[in-house]
């Protein structure tokens, strides 16, 4: 489309009565509008509309979308009794719209006599064998052409009857259905007879449209044979229906109603009366389905029939019976003649159900007016109801005390009393009756009391100890359970035993648990009654008992007397001394002070004893030292004034020297030991003996013998191997130990008395030297 360039027009796409398809392009700067994969949706009138500040134009243009055929409806194989009508339908879609043509066996098809051709729809009117073949619908326009292929079969057959003869066994007084289907084509036409009689329908014996021949009221002079006959173009057949009338099975279910309490089991007994020549089959059911034994965890057995000349009897065992087994159990008996049903009502008596809804309809300080509807009783009366409360402070539900108590079980409303002020509660219901107590109701919704002033005081009021001065007051807080309201705090007044006005100070904290209260004015253990209450912002509570509290004791005043020191050894000093006369200020413990009489006092080290004990020993000392040492008394306050000093000096320290050269003679178990002396230098303490020990290996205990000679003899128990080692005794303690021997000594066998060993360790060697002795020769080597 020609357009002028002054100015550049503005060019616009639309389709009248539609859309641009959105997968269409403009392009050329939107002089072009280019439509991808078109399809006949795209058809329609498009308009292109140019416009500038001088005027517009427009085009419009018409697109024509051509397809080529495609099926909407297509044919199918079919099969078809001569006689029958045939309607084939195909249709299909395309631009310009297809024209349609038939052919059967390749070749056109001829519309004449029962055969119609009708846009497509290709009518037969009554099939017959040479319609059989191959037939194709053609959909064709100038674009293409589309075939649909079907095959079309016309059956023909003379009547076969399978089974044949066919068994019926009716029952009793009941309808019997006999039935006649052949397989024919065409539909054959169908007689009955009765030995050589044609039957007639008549007011007990009718024909059915589908050929089926039905016996109204059977009785035993219908038992017979019965010949249905089939019969078309193609031939005939018979087929023989033989009638046998039985007597009605009769079922009995007992008991037809029973019932039982929970935990209890019961036998529920089917019994069918059938005739002798048939086999009966039972099944039970529970509230009308089927019981699957597997199913109720072992609840429910079924018991093996019993069969007797005309009856067979089968059992149901409801074990530990549930609430949840109460219902209708059904028994059905099963033959090829006949099907019976017989039910009975198991009813279960067990605790009641849970009550319904919990109502809270009334809330006090104290109180809680409750409401429920009834559960089911589950068919044993209910006796009382239960009623319950939960609390942030209770352990799980606990039993409530009840107006009126007991609640009866005709009732559905009670009070809940005693209960606690200011307090969130959940309440529940339970119900019980003479077989036991149900699931409780759910629980009502979160409520809380009202506020009342505070009726539980505080706990254990007690004190003392604190500072100079003081007066210390504690207790056990009251729990927030009985605070009964906001605004909860303490009220403790004291008033110095023997006086007449009472002094009290509020303590606003719910959790404090201490009062300090501090007057320089009264000297140490002054006694004080004392009482702690409780309020809130509904007004003041009651208070506790009165208790006698001291005031805080001063600091001793006097030191410690008769302060002695003597050395033990050279690393310690026993101290003792003795309390000082007792006063205000009593002593908790003391501490010492000790130092080396060439060091300042402020240097010492401190020891401190616990409680009130009168000695310690000063342990880690040095040898050969002068010590100056003072006692002090303490309590909580403070110190007491130093004692005199007094002065010890300890023990020299012992040999460095170990014993030496361990020799030792065994005999048996017998063990003499010796070693070299030890000698002490000028600087260390004299010895005045050794300590020998003996250690078994595998035992954790050892055994010290001491003697003051540089031998001794030992026993050692048999089997056994021991370690064995010697150091020096002195005045400054224990002195350096030696090197080890071991020695094993026999289990059960000792040693010959002609035979004994001589060992050595010499102290410049590690090893063993081992000489053996011969006493007396032996006899032989």
């Amino acid at each position: 489309m020609p357009l002028g360039n002054s100015p550049v027009p503005t060019i616009t796409w639309r389709k009248i009565n539609g859309n641009i398809p959105k997968k269409a392009r403009l392009r050329k700067s939107q002089a072009v509008l280019e439509i991808p994969n078109i399809q006949v949706d795209d058809s329609g009138t498009y308009e292109c509309k140019a416009e500038n500040p001088r005027g517009g134009t427009a085009f419009k243009g018409h697109l024509q979308v051509y397809t080529f055929p495609q099926w909407v409806r297509m044919i199918n194989d079919t099969q078809m009794d001569s006689g029958e009508r045939l309607q084939w339908e195909c249709k299909a879609t395309g631009r310009p719209r297809p024209t349609y043509r038939w052919l059967r066996n390749g070749l056109p098809l001829t519309t004449q006599g029962q055969t119609e051709v009708v846009n497509g729809d290709l009518t037969i009117y009554k099939v017959q064998q040479p319609d059989s073949g191959m037939y194709q619908c053609v959909a064709e326009n100038k674009y293409g052409s589309i075939y649909s292929s079907a095959e079309l079969r016309i059956l023909a057959s003379a009547p076969v009857f399978v089974p044949n003869p066919v068994r019926v066994i009716a029952t009793l007084g009941k309808d019997v259905s006999l039935e006649c289907k052949p397989r024919a084509s065409p539909k054959p036409r169908i007689t009955w007879k009765r030995g050589d009689r044609r039957l007639q329908p008549n007011k007990r014996i009718t024909l059915l449209r589908n050929n089926t021949l039905r016996i109204v009221n059977s009785s035993r002079a219908d038992e017979g044979n019965y010949v249905c006959r089939a019969e078309n173009q193609f031939g005939s057949a018979e087929m023989t229906a033989i009638l046998w009338v039985k007597e009605a099975m009769r079922l009995e279910l007992s008991p037809i109603r029973v019932e039982v309490t929970v935990g209890e089991s019961v036998v529920l007994s089917c019994k069918a009366t059938h005739d002798t020549s048939l086999d009966v089959a039972f099944q039970w059911f529970f509230n009308q389905r089927p019981i699957s034994f597997q199913q109720y965890g072992g609840h429910f057995e079924n018991i093996q029939t019993v069969r007797a000349r005309q009856s067979s009897t089968v059992d149901l065992m409801i074990r530990s019976i549930l609430l949840k087994h109460a219902g209708k159990y059904g028994c059905q008996a099963q033959t090829i003649a006949d099907s019976v049903f017989a039910e009975a009502e198991l009813l279960v008596r067990g605790p009641p159900g849970p009550p319904g809804v919990v109502i809270v309809e009334e809330i006090t300080d104290t109180t809680a007016t409750l409401s429920w509807t009834r559960g089911l009783d589950n068919h044993s009366p209910i006796t009382t109801y239960n009623l319950q409360a939960r609390s942030p402070f209770s352990l799980g539900w606990q039993t409530v005390k009840t107006d009126p108590d007991p609640v009866t079980g005709e009732m559905e409303a009670a009070i809940a009393v005693e209960l606690n002020p200011w307090v969130e509660y959940e309440f529940r219901v339970v119900a019980s009756n003479a077989i036991g107590t149900g699931d409780p109701s759910a629980p009502s919704r979160p409520v809380r009391t009202k506020e009342a002033v505070p009726s539980v005081a505080p706990a254990n009021v007690s004190g003392g100890n604190g500072r100079r001065h003081e007066l210390v007051i504690s207790w056990e807080p009251v729990s927030e359970e009985f605070q009964n309201g906001e605004g909860f705090g303490y009220i403790v007044a004291f008033r110095a035993n023997g006086t007449r006005g009472w002094k009290e100070k509020m303590v606003t904290s719910a959790d404090s648990t201490t009062y300090k209260y501090r007057d320089e004015t009264f000297p140490p253990l002054t006694p004080f009654e004392v009482k702690v209450g409780v309020y809130n912002n509904k007004g003041d509570g009651p208070f506790s008992p009165v208790v006698i509290i001291h005031s805080a004791e001063g600091e001793p005043k006097e030191a410690p007397t008769d302060v002695k020191a003597q050395s033990i050894s050279a690393s310690q000093i026993r101290v003792t001394w003795k309390p000082p006369n007792p006063g205000p200020g009593r002593p908790r413990g003391y501490e010492v002070s000790y130092w080396k009489d060439v060091e300042q006092e402020e240097s010492g080290r401190k020891q401190k004893t616990l409680k009130n004990e009168t000695s310690i020993v000063l342990t880690q000392l040095e040898g050969n030292s002068l010590y100056a040492i003072t006692v002090k008394g303490f309590n909580s306050i403070g110190q007491s004034p130093a004692s005199s000093s007094v002065t010890a000096r300890t023990k020299k320290d012992p040999p460095a020297q170990s014993p030496a050269n361990l020799m030792w003679i065994q005999e048996g178990n017998n063990v003499s030991l010796s070693w070299e002396p030890v000698k002490a230098k000028d600087n260390e303490s004299d010895v005045i003996g050794y300590l020998v020990s003996v250690i078994q290996e595998g035992r954790g205990h050892n055994q010290v013998t001491r003697t003051i000679n540089p031998s001794t003899m030992l026993s050692l128990p048999e089997g056994g191997t021991y370690m064995i080692e010697v150091r020096a005794l002195s005045e400054g303690g224990e002195g350096a130990v030696s090197s080890q021997v071991r020695i094993v000594t026999s289990s059960g066998v000792r040693a010959k008395s002609n035979q004994s060993s001589v060992h050595s360790r010499p102290q410049s060697f590690t090893l063993t030297a081992l000489l053996l002795v011969l006493l007396v020769p032996s006899a032989s080597w």
